[in-house]
């Protein structure tokens, strides 16, 4: 038996990078997953590799229309909800000043507004079957943050905080909700701001090898590492787990290592 085995498990973002290999894992621990996305060529190939435990529908996270029929057709097909993966997320870098009110409020509609759209879509049907497990997709720059980043760390605090009041008004139902806080993602996020011949999961990883943290693990290992995570959390063995943040950070918040020579 798989660790999810029987559960259905809706992922979002789930055409490539961590939503992929979340869904992928879920599918492989005996669930079935619907992967939703906008990439519809992406997203489709991924749920045909996957097989007979996966299918593709084409979700925009901001539009309550898509999260509407989507739920509506997984409890047609399946009757029930037992996992929301709220994946989904847009990476912007610009300093304040140069960040306008369009990109700021694009950043926040997908990366806060769509898991807001998709635990409220989800919540009725996992309160009346009294089970469910939400886990939320925040970041390490949820948890500090960096230049650059208004937006983006903006959007990834507010859903740690969504996190919580959901888990509070959620777990008496027996609906779980938790935030997961990787410190890697998609290289594809980084690509539109790599400068031209570096390799975009070479720039994904810069913070790791500059600031020499703790782990040194290559881009893969880490989003295969945030996938088992939300596995566990998606599973029953995460029973007594809500509203907490769960940080898969290779030892980032820890503190940075600063090498010194012996006696200096």
């Amino acid at each position: 038996m798989g660790r999810v085995e029987g559960k259905l498990a809706i992922v979002t973002g789930a055409a490539r990078g961590t939503g992929e290999a979340t869904a992928r894992l879920l599918a492989a621990e005996g669930a079935t997953v619907v992967l939703a996305d906008v990439q519809d060529a992406l997203g489709a190939e991924v749920a045909k590799q996957i097989g007979a435990a996966a299918r593709y529908a084409h979700v925009d996270v901001t539009a309550e229309a898509d999260w509407s029929a989507l739920v509506g057709d997984v409890l047609r097909d399946h009757g029930r909800i037992d996992v929301l993966v709220n994946n989904a997320a847009v990476l912007l870098m610009k300093p304040l000043a140069e960040t306008s009110l369009a990109d700021y409020d694009r950043v926040v509609r997908v990366n806060q507004v769509g898991p807001f759209l998709g635990m409220r879509a989800v919540a009725n049907a996992m309160c009346e079957a009294g089970r469910g497990s939400i886990v939320n997709v925040s970041s390490i720059d949820g948890m500090t943050t960096k230049s650059g980043l208004m937006a983006y760390s903006a959007s990834k605090w507010a859903l740690r905080g969504m996190t919580r009041v959901a888990a509070v008004e959620l777990g008496r139902y027996g609906v779980r909700v938790n935030a997961v806080c990787p410190e890697a993602g998609s290289a594809e996020m980084f690509r539109p701001y790599v400068p031209p011949g570096i390799d975009a999961e070479h720039a994904a990883t810069f913070s790791q090898r500059i600031l020499k943290t703790q782990m040194k693990r290559s881009l893969a290992d880490k989003i295969g590492d945030v996938a088992r995570m939300i596995v566990f959390l998606a599973s029953d063995e995460s029973g007594s787990c809500t509203g907490t943040d769960f940080l898969v950070d290779g030892g980032n918040l820890a503190g940075t290592r600063i090498d010194v020579a012996r006696g200096g």
